[in-house]
This record gives C-alpha cells, sequence and structure tokens, in this order.
C-alpha cells in the first residue's frame, strides 16, 4: 500500500480540466454473484491437521457418527435399491460405517434383517481433505461395503457427468459450503431422473449458547466483538434453495442435539479435534485472548449452565430430502380434486 500523499495546490482551471478526465468503475462479472464467506484453504487445513491424531480425531466423531445413523436410517422409507451412491463431503466415511450396522428398524416377520448396505450396490465417498478420508481404511467395515474413496480438489465443483448417482447422500459437510444455490443446483444436475438427495447439515441456532457468551465475553473485556463462531443457513431457507435448485417432493425438518461439557474449554476443544473450528474470512488471526476465554467460562455457565455444574452445547441438524425430476415420478393430485373432508377426521366447526 502506498504512503498516503498531498495533492498540489492547484489553480480553479487546472482543477476544472481534472474533472474532465473519465473515470472507471468496477463491475460485476457476468454470471450469477458468488459470496465467499468461508476460506475453503483453512477449512481443508484444519482437517488435515484434525485427522492426523487418529485416535482424538475418532474420540470426538460422537456428533458426526449419531448424524450419520440418523441420516442413514432415512434410507428405510425409501423402497428400492441403489446401484451407485454419492456421499458428498464423506468426512472419514461415517456413512460409510452407518450403513454397515445392524437394521435400525427390523422387520419382525422376517427371520433376518440385512444392513442396508444390501441395499446399495457401490458407495463412492467423496471428500476434499485425503488425511480424513482414510483415516479409517484400516477398520472392519470397509469389508462389509464396495465402497470407493475419491479426493475431490473442490467440493464446490463437482466432477462428474449428469444422471450419474441413484441417490447423493451428505452429512455435516454443507454447512462449509460458499454457495450452496450452485452446489444444490450441481447435485441435481448428476442425480439420475427421480433420484434423491438426503442430507443433514448444521443451521439455525447450532452452538447458540457458545456464540452468545463469546459476544458478551469480548463485549466486555475488549469493547466490541468478534466473529468466533462461523454463521449458518436457517431452516426457513433451505426449502426456497432445494426448490430453485429443480428438486421436487421436498421435506425439510429439524432435530436438535444437545451435548453436555465439563467446561467450555472441552467444547472447543473437541470442535477444534473435529475440524469445526471458525473458517470465516477475515476472521480475527490467532487463538482468541486468554481474558476473553475465561470470561467466557463465567458469562457461559452462569447463562446456560446446568444445575449439575455441565455446560450444554445445542447442535441444530437440518435435515433435507429433494427428489430430481422425472417422468414416473408421482405428482401431487389437482387443487380440489379431495373426496374426504379434514373437519370428518380431525372434527371441528364450520369455517365461517
Amino acid at each position: 500500500m502506498r504512503p498516503p500523499t498531498l495533492r498540489p495546490f492547484l489553480s480553479p482551471s487546472r482543477i476544472i480540466r481534472q474533472t474532465s478526465i473519465s473515470r472507471g468503475y468496477a463491475v460485476q462479472a457476468p454470471g450469477n454473484p458468488t459470496l465467499q464467506i468461508f476460506s475453503r484453504h483453512t477449512k481443508y487445513l484444519q482437517k488435515e491437521r484434525a485427522a492426523k491424531d487418529v485416535e482424538r480425531s475418532r474420540q470426538v466423531d460422537y456428533l458426526k457418527d449419531e448424524v450419520a445413523m440418523r441420516l442413514s436410517e432415512r434410507l428405510l422409507d425409501i423402497n428400492r435399491h441403489f446401484n451407485h451412491v454419492l456421499d458428498l463431503g464423506a468426512n472419514s466415511c461415517n456413512i460409510a460405517r452407518a450403513l454397515t450396522l445392524p437394521d435400525p428398524d427390523p422387520d419382525p416377520s422376517k427371520s433376518t434383517s440385512p444392513p442396508l448396505t444390501s441395499r446399495i450396490s457401490q458407495l463412492t465417498a467423496a471428500e476434499s481433505s485425503r488425511a480424513l478420508l482414510y483415516r479409517d481404511a484400516d477398520l472392519p467395515f470397509n469389508q462389509d461395503i464396495n465402497l470407493i474413496r475419491e479426493v475431490l480438489s473442490d467440493e464446490e465443483s463437482l466432477p462428474y457427468e449428469a444422471n450419474t448417482f441413484d441417490a447423493v447422500l451428505s452429512s455435516l459437510s454443507m454447512h462449509w459450503i460458499n454457495d450452496l444455490p450452485s452446489v444444490l443446483a450441481q447435485i441435481n444436475h448428476i442425480l439420475k431422473p427421480d433420484a434423491p438427495f438426503i442430507a443433514a447439515m448444521f443451521g439455525g441456532d447450532t452452538l447458540y449458547e457458545l456464540r452468545t457468551s463469546l459476544q458478551l465475553a469480548d463485549q466486555e473485556r475488549r469493547g466490541g466483538v468478534s466473529t468466533h463462531v462461523s454463521p449458518l443457513a436457517d431452516v426457513r431457507d433451505m426449502g426456497g434453495l432445494l426448490q430453485k435448485a429443480g428438486f421436487k417432493m421436498l421435506t425439510v425438518d429439524v432435530d436438535d442435539i444437545i451435548v453436555d461439557y465439563p467446561d467450555s474449554f472441552a467444547l472447543m476443544q473437541d470442535l477444534q479435534a473435529m475440524g469445526e473450528s471458525n473458517a470465516v474470512l477475515g476472521r480475527e488471526a490467532g487463538p482468541i485472548q486468554r481474558d476473553v476465554l475465561l470470561a467466557n467460562e463465567g458469562i457461559y455457565r452462569e447463562l446456560h449452565g446446568n444445575e449439575d455444574g455441565t455446560l450444554p452445547a445445542t447442535f441444530r441438524m437440518i435435515y433435507m430430502i429433494g427428489w430430481k425430476e422425472g417422468p414416473n415420478q408421482a405428482q401431487p393430485l389437482a387443487r380440489g380434486s379431495g373426496q374426504i373432508n379434514i373437519k370428518d377426521i380431525l372434527g371441528g366447526g364450520e369455517v365461517r
């Protein structure tokens, strides 16, 4: 950056001539504007660093494993076989591991209930972090599923042809995507007609306890607020984004998972070991100051602490299902074609 310089005194005639010079203005480049919120490179380094400590990384997979199991259970509602499924943003292949577990909802009329892997011929796990993707490549579950690992150079630019996959799954990775509308449109593009996209992501009020206490601690100790917790999409926005991307028969719902920690330091250490540290562009460099951390601990405990001395942390999951349009897809009936009055089912008087 050049040092500031003083403009020399100009005569009135010279100033008039100066104002006649044409000026250039910044303009938006052709195409849809892209808002960059997160540093993808920083997130890649965080995942790589976290995966290098294998044992610690596995210890803090409790959240990703739980959400992967809940996401996989939603395949039980789809009565079909999937030849080729993509796990986008696979992390350490948590979905692959969940699919090999015993059927969570066995049929009592049958003597055996095979795991969900019996419904999938091939699963492609795609992830940008090689260390995280191959972290558990030597574990026994790899023998129970036809799993192909693929390292992506950029999770926001999918290198697949149109109509490639019978289903696309994604668990706890899309909250780091900068351009969600573009990625959702790409997912719709690579799906076969009448194929589902099933995903779970952090959203809404995730870690609201930590967010509010850090803001108050910053304000108290430094006189201002800095971004320590990443912004997240709201559940009210996801339906519109899926619809804009071309998905049909949408289902979007929310589920809160509350985890109790001994203190706020344990929570932040687990987030770091998960590879879920802050990756917002323009964030303050370096660790949070010690006095802010100490103030945060006290504020967190005062505002949100449990009676037993633990601190709750809320993780709000947004689950979504959208279907790519297909010729044989079920269509909603025409408006006014219903033959059963809902008043007869639920009761109630006439609406006037």
